[in-house]
């Protein structure tokens, strides 16, 4: 028998799955199950309750439809191992048994009971009070998270919770990511992961959790989110078996092993075969995540964080990341270009139209540049509460142009990601891209190895987050005797090189200067302009339902 891994990819849409052989990480079968309620950043559903600005929860029971789904869809008697993956920090409160809330009918019609999703930024007043405490001595963890705490992580959406709904979280006995979650429904036991509780939850290997110090010095409650945590356990490693309950949903054998849960964007590591330091990782999606292993536990301000053992044993792994990039384009694709372009035509013709015609344009060529901030920035300033610009547009601009300066954006801010990690110390040898936008746009790679002026791999995985989970699962069920060695048998090899052009890269060279002008300006104490304009578009729409009613 040639056993087989089950790899479960948890998106921010939709989830997928693949089957993978061990022998040679061959992908046999595939499976895709897209969220019937997708991102809920509106309103509650079934309750028509509407949801405050910057918002953004999921339905537990999506997850549960595309677990089944999925596995019964990809089951195979030759299974040993399921590994998940997730968003994270995609967070959740449950009773003791793993009960989301939301799903209990006295809270039902509670926002706070609801899965909050990783882009979930209405809790950055709460980030913002934890940085403010940065310089007293407890706060000593946040020099390994690039000196800041996000509104994306674990302890800013639970301290939301806590000031603005503390009935729900007294109701709580577990605040979990939806990861471990997965996990827990699986095998029955709760197993939290070192991958998301490191780089989510500030938790470090010999450390521990932050002290319940340094939360009571903010707030006397905030010290209680420790009770509702847990132990963190290894990736790779078996986080228990599949229940007989699950085995008869998805046709699969009771007792198969589950790996302890990982980030998705982490997953992606071992999916394209990267097993050594100096090889960064940029999972090009919805958002981008830049991952790099490294011998040492290095400070590196501007970065999301850096765990021993967080994506493979043996290194230490560093996260950084830019908030928005596949979803600036999906944005101007659907509101900004013109309803000609679009006539009788999918979304995918027009751009392909866009790229084509962009693809026309030299560096420069548009007059335009663009700060990547439609949702925050995250590498390296870690503030949410920043927002998307476009400067130099004139009558005679044309889509092809604003769509060449997005992905000029999105590159820039790859950039300074590259330089934060330099500039702390953290070698980076190679590039190596993964993700939708990867496998499907030529142009922006192309772009990216311009502005790197370094050569740009473009993975042969496909799904690789999904295939890493698989790996993930192979060494948690034994198949392999380590990561590293399910890794090298696993993993994805070669891809497409994107080598830079020098003429192009002189040119971008000029417009990444300015592009760094524009980022210090607005997002480092030259204006706070874009802090201005959210703080009155959100106070607008808080105040609306009040002046509907009035009226």
């Amino acid at each position: 028998m040639d056993p087989l891994t089950i790899g479960l990819d948890f998106g921010t849409e939709s989830a997928r799955g693949v089957l993978v052989r061990c022998s040679d990480g061959a992908v046999v079968a595939t499976a895709t199950f897209a969220y019937p309620h997708g991102v809920l950043d509106r309103r509650l559903p079934g309750t028509g309750i509407e949801l405050p600005p910057d918002w953004a929860l999921q339905h537990p029971q999506d997850w549960l439809a595309a677990l089944e789904v999925l596995l019964r869809q990809l089951a195979s008697p030759d299974v040993v191992g399921i590994g998940v993956d997730f968003t994270s920090c995609t967070v959740l409160p449950t009773d003791p048994d793993g009960v989301p809330l939301c799903g209990t009918p006295d809270y039902t019609s509670e926002p706070h009971a609801w899965p909050k999703l990783w882009k979930h930024h209405a809790a950055q007043p709460y980030a913002d009070r934890i940085n403010a405490a940065a310089s007293r001595p407890e706060a000593g963890f946040l020099r390994w998270y690039g000196g800041k705490t996000s509104s994306e992580w674990l302890w800013a959406k639970g301290w939301e919770v806590l000031a603005e709904a503390p009935w729900v979280m007294r109701r709580a006995a577990r605040w979990i990511e939806a990861g471990d979650w997965i996990v827990w429904q699986l095998t029955g036991r709760e197993v939290r992961s070192a991958c998301q509780a490191g780089y989510k939850a500030h938790w470090q290997r010999g450390e521990g959790y932050p002290p319940a110090s340094f939360w009571a010095g903010l707030d006397p409650e905030l010290p209680t989110l420790l009770d509702r945590l847990g132990p963190p356990q290894p990736l790779g490693t078996a986080a228990g078996h599949l229940t007989a309950e699950w085995a008869q949903r998805t046709g699969l054998r009771p007792g198969t092993t589950v790996a302890v849960a990982v980030i998705d964007a982490h997953a992606a590591v071992p999916g394209v075969g990267v097993r050594e330091p100096g090889r960064l990782v940029a999972i090009l999606g919805t958002s981008a995540c830049h991952l790099i292993l490294d011998s040492q536990r290095r400070e590196v301000r501007g970065i999301a964080g850096v765990v021993e053992d967080g994506i493979l044993p043996g290194w230490f792994g560093y996260e950084a990341g830019q908030a928005s990039v596949g979803d600036i384009f999906q944005w101007f694709v659907r509101t900004s270009v013109p309803a000609s372009w679009g006539a009788g035509v999918t979304e995918a013709e027009v751009f392909a139209a866009l790229e084509r015609q962009a693809a026309r344009l030299r560096p420069g060529e548009t007059g335009l540049l663009a700060l990547d901030w439609w949702n925050g920035c995250r590498t390296p300033l870690v503030d949410a509460d920043l927002s998307g610009l476009v400067v130099g547009l004139t009558l005679r601009t044309e889509p092809p142009e604003v769509y060449r300066a997005l992905l000029e954006a999105s590159a820039f801010g790859t950039r300074r990601v590259v330089e934060t990690f330099e500039a702390g110390g953290v070698e980076i040898r190679e590039v190596v891209a993964c993700g939708g936008l990867a496998e499907r746009n030529s142009l922006l790679l192309q772009i990216l190895a311009d502005v790197l002026g370094r050569e740009v791999v473009a993975s042969a995985a496909r799904h690789a987050s999904a295939v890493g989970a698989a790996i993930y699962a192979a060494a948690a069920a034994g198949v392999y005797g380590s990561m590293a060695e399910a890794v090298e048998r696993m993993g994805a090899r070669g891809g497409t090189r994107y080598l830079p052009d020098p003429s192009a890269h002189r040119a971008y060279g000029t417009l990444y200067a300015d592009y760094v002008e524009l980022a210090r300006h607005f997002g480092e104490g030259g204006t706070d302009l874009m802090r201005r304009l959210r703080a009155r578009r959100a106070a607008s729409r808080r105040d609306e339902p009040e002046t509907r009613e009035g009226r």
